[in-house]
């Protein structure tokens, strides 16, 4: 389980390519390619549910950020248009009704 999540963090981030042989560069580097890891798992979780289990990072932002896509404005309403034969629109509109579904938390203020 442990060597799925460096494969994951390695190939599906970037992680083997460091990009300098400063420590504080590298250290940045990783921490911010660790929270993008753990986002991108998080928002297949939370979409897909089991499903998003067997999934890699890399397969995800393949299949879901990186899609062909084309975003129009009219009358103030923005819509995505994904092609017609994009084969992975049914997962895509599974995971967005699921996150739009999560409740706002409720913010406190305190004078």
């Amino acid at each position: 389980m442990v060597e799925d999540v460096i494969r994951d963090l390695k190939y599906g981030v970037g992680v083997n390519h460091l990009p300098s042989g400063r420590f504080c560069a590298n250290a940045a580097w990783m921490t911010l390619n660790v929270i993008a890891h753990n986002l991108g798992r998080w928002v297949g979780r939370i979409g897909l549910g089991r499903e998003a289990t067997s999934m890699t990072t890399k397969t995800l932002r393949t299949r879901m950020l990186n899609m062909p896509g084309r975003m129009t404005t009219s009358g103030g309403r923005r819509t995505l248009h994904l092609p017609r034969a994009w084969p992975w629109e049914e997962q895509f509109n599974t995971i967005l009704n699921r996150l739009r579904s999560i409740s706002r938390p409720a913010v406190c203020l305190r004078a």
